[in-house]
């Protein structure tokens, strides 16, 4: 491994633009009662209402909250069928009451009053309508709100020939996707997926061989339902490896908006078991294939309140986004980053998999990760804690530049960055002594104290644009001059 110390220091330039969590912008979502005792109450109350009391109650839920909201008619009706398996008869029940019942099984959420931090830009898919020299972004965000459960949140900018950055105002509206809640699974791959797990047991391949080559989770419900019966004395352990089966397939997903819902209305919210407690991290990068097709691709952590779980997203347009599970004995920790195209024929990604050291890894299939070679070990003092990306390599005629993340004294993040070999990237070209970019007075205060972070930035013309985190509250933009920094990584 070759690496090049850089002594000189250089800066980043901060820009003006701070966007902070707006605790106005609300989604609903469903307001869960673990109780089925309570349930039954809250129905029964319900339904004791006369149709007029029924109609006052529901005109008076419009009046508070359709404003608010968009598509609310439809989530409280989706609710209630949901809700409907609790009632005690058959009764034909009016369309208002079925509403209203829907109304009281759902609730508003914040999505942003904690913080808006950590984000990843990339550029969008539709450049069109444009002033000459100008190019559209997009910057996904970490959106955390009560409880801290995080989502990913989005904006759209435009950065122009002279790399002034605007930022739109997003609208009101917040709306949680359309999932769908029936993805067609391959067989082989989720058997796969099953065995990396060690879930494959001898229940697990009875149910794995009465499937089809491609099945939904209907289909696998139904079939654990039809395999479990004649197990009588083996329930408890069928039982828990039916449900790690079905958590599998839950954590594989998909989710869709409408053309008609602005980019800054849709949030990918935590919609899988394992990620219960958020979804956080997101690191976008736009994928280019042999073909020279393009895919957004994200890298993310997934986070149930005990464990973490790295998976990926998938998208084309980000209207439609696929949530799949990433697997082998090298998929752990936080801050895998993907590269934006094959290696020699390998995809390959930056990981951190042991809480201080930077690795590179390669992979023939892009949802499994067997092997990881160190690259890179903490070596000056802002990053004697721990090291780390700031999101997919960034391709340049001098190298993959990385940015990364160095923790020193006092637990203070750093922006600091890094050059690759562009067909060997295990050769560090070189690396910067000192960070770009380290909390100043205005950033240290927040949700986490004395943090600089970014998930991902983008070249435009001669210069870096790195956007960042303050102290997980809030998010802004500073610029380097790319000319100078691949100067700096690659002088003697």
């Amino acid at each position: 491994m070759i690496e090049k110390q850089i002594e000189k220091k250089m800066k980043a330039i901060r820009t003006r633009i701070v966007i902070k969590p707006d605790y106005k912008r609300v989604v609903y979502r469903p307001f869960t009662i673990m109780s089925e005792e309570r349930i039954l109450k809250i129905i029964g109350r319900i339904l004791s209402l006369p149709e007029k009391e029924v109609k006052k109650e529901l005109r008076q839920v419009r009046t508070d909250f359709e404003e608010r909201h968009q598509r609310l008619r439809d989530f409280f009706l989706n609710r209630f069928e949901q809700m409907k398996k609790h009632l005690i008869t058959d009764q034909v029940l009016s369309e208002d009451r079925k509403l209203l019942i829907g109304a009281y099984f759902t609730q508003e959420y914040s999505m942003e009053s904690a913080a808006l931090f950590n984000p990843s830009m990339v550029w969008h898919p539709n450049q069109s309508d444009l002033p000459e020299g100008s190019r559209r972004f997009i910057l996904s965000l970490r959106a955390t709100g009560e409880g801290h459960i995080s989502s990913i949140t989005f904006r759209s900018g435009v950065v122009d020939k002279e790399n002034r950055i605007s930022v739109n105002t997003p609208t009101r509206y917040v709306t949680t996707s359309e999932s769908i809640t029936n993805p067609v699974y391959e067989k082989m791959l989720f058997e796969r997926k099953l065995l990396e797990l060690d879930l494959l047991n001898e229940f697990a391949k009875k149910i794995i061989d009465s499937l089809e080559d491609n099945f939904t989770i209907t289909n696998l419900e139904d079939c654990i339902k039809i395999l479990i019966r004649p197990y009588k004395n083996k329930v408890s352990e069928n039982e828990l490896t039916a449900k790690g089966i079905l958590s599998l397939a839950l954590s594989n997903y998909e989710v869709q908006y409408s053309p008609d819902q602005k980019l800054s209305e849709r949030i990918i919210f935590p919609h899988s078991p394992s990620e219960t407690n958020g979804i956080e991290d997101a690191r976008f990068v736009e994928f280019t294939n042999e073909e020279g097709e393009r895919t957004y691709f994200a890298t993310y952590t997934a986070y149930d309140g005990k464990v973490i779980f790295p998976q990926l997203l998938e998208t084309k347009d980000f209207l439609n986004f696929k949530i799949s599970t990433l697997n082998g004995p090298e998929v752990m920790n936080k801050g895998m980053a993907l590269f934006p195209r094959k290696i020699n024929g390998l995809y390959a990604m930056i990981s951190r998999q042991d809480n201080e050291n930077i690795f590179l890894m390669y992979s023939e299939h892009l949802h499994f990760w067997y092997t990881k070679q160190l690259i890179l070990k903490p070596t000056y003092p802002w990053e004697f804690i721990q090291l780390g990306n700031c999101g997919s390599p960034i391709e340049t005629d001098a190298g993959w530049l990385v940015l990364s993340h160095g923790v020193g004294a006092m637990r203070e993040y750093s922006i600091g960055a890094f050059l690759l070999d562009k067909d060997d990237p295990s050769k560090v070209i070189g690396r910067l002594e000192e960070p770009l970019l380290t909390p100043n007075e205005n950033e240290r205060e927040g949700y986490v104290p004395n943090v600089v972070y970014s998930c991902g930035g983008a070249i435009n013309g001669d210069e870096l644009i790195i956007p960042y985190a303050m102290s997980d509250h809030a998010s802004s933009f500073a610029k380097v001059n790319l000319s100078e920094l691949l100067k700096k990584l690659t002088e003697s």
